[in-house]
């Protein structure tokens, strides 16, 4: 694996491994989701437009052809991501969220079997069932009371938008760089958030003062930077081979929410964690693997 692009994602990865502790501050201290999400994007959105207009940075308009496409996927990658889980983690606590997100490359390699034709193995198969379980172990065991609450189905919504974000993004790296992506994808993605803008200003007089800190860290960082890094990494290496980064995601989500804020997510879902990520693990090193080489065993034997 390129170097440069395994440290980006490990940086993006750290970064955003704290977004779910900081989400949780800044609703806990007086920011509804709506302008929590505002925020943080308009910042990000001004951030790439003083990028853009850099005298040293290289920054063409998209291709008519490709608006559309751009447009679609920073609605459904940021608007429908940052929608779905923020107002997810309004009832569930940030070391869970991350466990949620955390298992999202299970929807990953379903969506690359359903519109990439990918395949897999037995043993694929197996990990796929099993980190599955792990999800649902995750989602029953997140709150006070059995059973599955309507925010764990809003952030399993949001890994899902991720999920087809990260798949469909890829072909567009032959055209644009990475700054240039991910500044379309924050543009598009923003738009919609202005739906929220009704009380903003007084929202951010009436918040404390961690809560309107933590929104512009979490506008600068998890939001621009984070994305940006993530995208220049995606760009010097195939998704499959910095994927794994991003096991590493609640883990880090975990730890920053239990020194922060003091929180931890339950035993149960904990273990579900461990089984869902224990099931990607399964597909993308064993189950693939296996694919591969029983096409290499085919064709050895044809020839």
């Amino acid at each position: 694996m390129n170097l440069k692009a395994l440290l980006l994602a490990l940086l993006t990865v750290v970064i955003w491994g704290s977004t779910f502790a900081a989400n949780s501050v800044g609703l806990q201290g007086g920011y509804p989701a709506g302008h929590l999400i505002l925020v943080r994007f308009v910042i990000a959105s001004i951030l790439f437009i003083i990028i853009a207009l850099l005298p040293n940075v290289k920054f063409r308009l998209p291709a008519k052809e490709d608006i559309l496409r751009i447009f679609f996927l920073g609605v459904l990658g940021i608007s429908g991501y940052h929608i779905c889980n923020t107002f997810g983690q309004v009832t569930v606590n940030a070391g869970t969220a991350g466990l949620l997100i955390g298992s999202g490359p299970i929807f990953t390699t379903l969506f690359a079997m359903w519109f990439l034709k990918e395949r897999l193995g037995k043993v694929g198969w197996f990990g796929l069932g099993f980190g599955l379980l792990g999800i649902i172990i995750i989602s029953i065991g997140s709150g006070d009371a059995f059973g599955i609450s309507p925010g764990v189905i809003l952030i399993l919504l949001a890994a899902i938008a991720t999920s087809l974000f990260f798949v469909f993004q890829k072909p567009l790296f032959q055209k644009y760089s990475a700054i240039e992506l991910t500044a379309y994808f924050t543009w598009a993605g923003t738009i919609p958030f202005f739906v929220f803008a009704p009380g903003l200003f007084e929202t951010i007089q009436t918040a404390t003062l961690e809560a309107n800190i933590t929104a512009i860290y979490i506008g600068i960082f998890p939001t621009a930077v984070a994305y940006l890094t993530w995208a220049i990494a995606l760009s010097l290496a195939t998704a499959s081979s910095i994927s794994s980064t991003l096991y590493l995601e609640p883990v880090i989500a975990i730890i920053v929410a239990w020194i922060w804020i003091n929180e931890l997510p339950t035993m149960m879902s904990i273990a579900g964690g461990v089984i869902a990520i224990t099931g990607v693990l399964i597909v993308n090193y064993f189950g693939k693997r296996h694919e591969i080489l029983r096409k290499k065993n085919i064709e050895s034997s044809v020839n």
